[in-house]
């Protein structure tokens, strides 16, 4: 049972138990962001608060009970249940087994993937009690080093000098003793506990990468890689093989990529995982992009957009027929867009057939086609077939080439509606896109429906956000206009344990809808170019990329530095 965190501001429970001055919490935070240090600490290295007083605010702050372990000998039965550097690296030592509960004291109460770690590990409901720090390392170091079940990645990286980079000869090794280090206890727990680890945090992407005497082990968070302590290199091989057998790929080749997929079920969701497999000249690298269908938006109003944009967008998908283009740079979340369109176009009556590389998401009531371009099933030859089966709605995962591109406006012009993405900076830029494919200038102008742009801005953490001041240098530097903000209260990111100390905490989206009105028509048709498109956009109330992102920090969302890297250039 993981605990529920973070009721009120630490800040303010230290001051109002009376254990420090607002002013001495105050320099505190200021040095806590200096170091890098969590705040609790330098409170207690400072001596302005006691280990046991910290304990109680803690536990305040955190909804969890507190405990003094200062006359406590652990039951070793316990200890052996929990793998040993659990123990050791999360700071957490079992005090009690009740029926299918385990209680356990945790030194750093902060650390909530250590209860789902527990969890997995013992098949228990963890209850966390929060116990001072020192005390916790006192324990732990006291416990015995015997051999338990668990493997200590860290310790084992550290160990560089052991380390034996195998040459090509490496690749001798037979198939079954692949397969019996692939599924050895402590890789199968190891592989499991980097799925849980993604999954809890909300990485979009794993990435196991070997290096010459390292695996480096990172998780793409909000746009951001960050990196974990990965497996030791001495099972870099039994890793990637788990990975292989799960996505049920060839485990003996290695000299060439592979592609593949797998489901898993933990934290109570289930989840696909797309894996993509390149020979590098250390080893495979493995990137496991995660694909959670409950993170889908049901329905484009629930996407979160400006009303303008939602407006439009949802006017350009209530259209008969016509093509809706959605364009934005890899990662920008153009599918979750295209998906939220679809599941609002969902209906009995209505046939929507789509074709994809690859099919992320598979949704209920919608007829999917994975694209095969080794078979021949390209973009072009699916389309052309899928044009044949009466459908009313047609998804196009991407436009290419202008085989596809011509094919597509012809299915808009004769009665459907078409949705597909491109690969533009801005909305007007999709536009000229396919005009410079050879689409002619009439046909784009009789079947467009709408062209987007998008972008995903990190979220500010509504947890640790302070006001702030900007600097009127970066404003004139990227032209922004100082009097947008009037009246406003602007905020910056600071870092806290809840957003792992970034400043942010998950991410949005901001749209620019290009809707094709008589002039912006009239302007396709006499060939204007992406710049007079956009002026055209912005005279009917098309709102920027830039002004949307702006926006968002004139609301609190988002800070100027993060609207800015998503938009500054636009």
């Amino acid at each position: 049972m993981s605990a529920t965190p973070y009721y009120g501001n630490l800040s303010e429970i230290v001051v109002r138990r009376g254990l420090v001055s607002a002013e001495a919490v105050e320099d505190a935070e200021k040095q806590s962001l200096a170091s890098g240090s969590r705040l609790e600490k330098v409170l207690v290295e400072k001596g302005l608060i006691t280990a046991d007083d910290m304990v109680l605010a803690l536990a305040d702050y955190l909804r969890m009970r507190p405990i003094s372990l200062a006359r406590f000998t652990p039951n070793q039965q316990l200890i052996d249940m929990i793998p040993r550097e659990l123990v050791s690296k999360r700071l957490v030592i079992p005090l009690a087994v009740t029926g299918k509960s385990m209680t356990v004291a945790m030194g750093d109460p902060f650390d909530m993937s250590a209860i789902d770690e527990l969890g997995m590990a013992t098949g228990m409901n963890i209850t966390p009690v929060v116990v001072a720090e020192q005390q916790a390392v006192q324990i732990v170091s006291k416990l015995s080093q015997a051999s338990t079940s668990g493997l200590d990645m860290e310790e084992l990286m550290r160990d560089e000098s052991q380390v034996e980079v195998l040459a090509e000869d490496d690749q001798e090794q037979s198939l079954d003793e692949m397969l019996q280090s692939a599924e050895g206890a402590p890789v199968i727990r190891m592989v499991n506990m980097m799925l849980v680890e993604a999954l809890r945090i909300g990485a979009s992407d794993i990435h196991i990468e070997p290096m010459e005497r390292i695996v480096r082990l990172r998780y793409r968070v909000d746009g951001g890689l960050a990196e974990r302590p990965g497996p030791p290199k001495n099972l870099q091989n039994a890793v990637i093989s788990r990975i292989k057998i799960m996505a049920d790929l060839d485990i003996a080749e290695r000299r060439i990529p592979q592609d593949g997929r797998f489901n898993i079920k933990a934290l109570g969701k289930e989840v696909d995982l797309r894996v993509s497999i390149l020979p590098t000249v250390h080893g495979e690298k493995v990137v496991m992009r995660t694909l959670d269908k409950s993170s889908l938006a049901p329905s484009v109003a629930s996407l979160g957009l400006d009303k303008t944009a939602e407006a439009a967008m949802l006017y350009a998908i209530s259209q008969p027929h016509g093509i809706i283009l959605v364009t934005g740079p890899t990662g920008s979340g153009k599918t979750t867009t295209l998906y939220s369109c679809l599941q609002d176009l969902n209906k009995p009556d209505v046939n929507i057939i789509t074709c994809e590389d690859p099919v992320e998401y598979q949704l209920a009531g919608i007829n999917q086609v994975q694209i095969r371009s080794e078979v021949g099933l390209s973009f072009a030859a699916a389309l052309r077939s899928i044009l044949r089966q009466d459908p009313d709605i047609v998804l196009v995962g991407e436009i290419r080439d202008a085989e596809t591109a011509e094919i597509a406006v012809k299915a808009a012009l004769t009665g459907h509606l078409v949705l597909s993405t491109l690969h533009t900076n801005d909305a007007a830029g999709a536009v000229t896109r396919l005009m410079d494919m050879g689409i002619e200038p009439f046909m784009l102008g009789s079947c467009l429906v709408a062209a987007q742009a998008q972008r995903l801005y990190r979220k500010l953490c509504q947890v640790c956000k302070k006001p702030t001041v900007v600097d009127k240098e970066v404003l004139a530097v990227n032209h922004v206009d100082p009097a947008l903000f009037d009246g406003a209260t602007l905020y910056k990111a600071v870092g806290c344990p809840r957003c792992s100390n970034t400043g942010y905490k998950s991410r949005g989206a901001i749209m620019e809808v290009l809707l094709v009105n008589d002039e912006i028509r009239e302007g396709i048709l006499r060939g204007a170019n992406a710049g007079e498109l956009r002026d055209l956009g912005r005279k009917v109330g098309m709102m920027t990329l830039k002004d949307a992102g702006l926006a968002r920090v004139r609301d609190g969302l988002t800070s100027i530095e993060a609207a800015l890297e998503v938009t500054g250039g636009e």
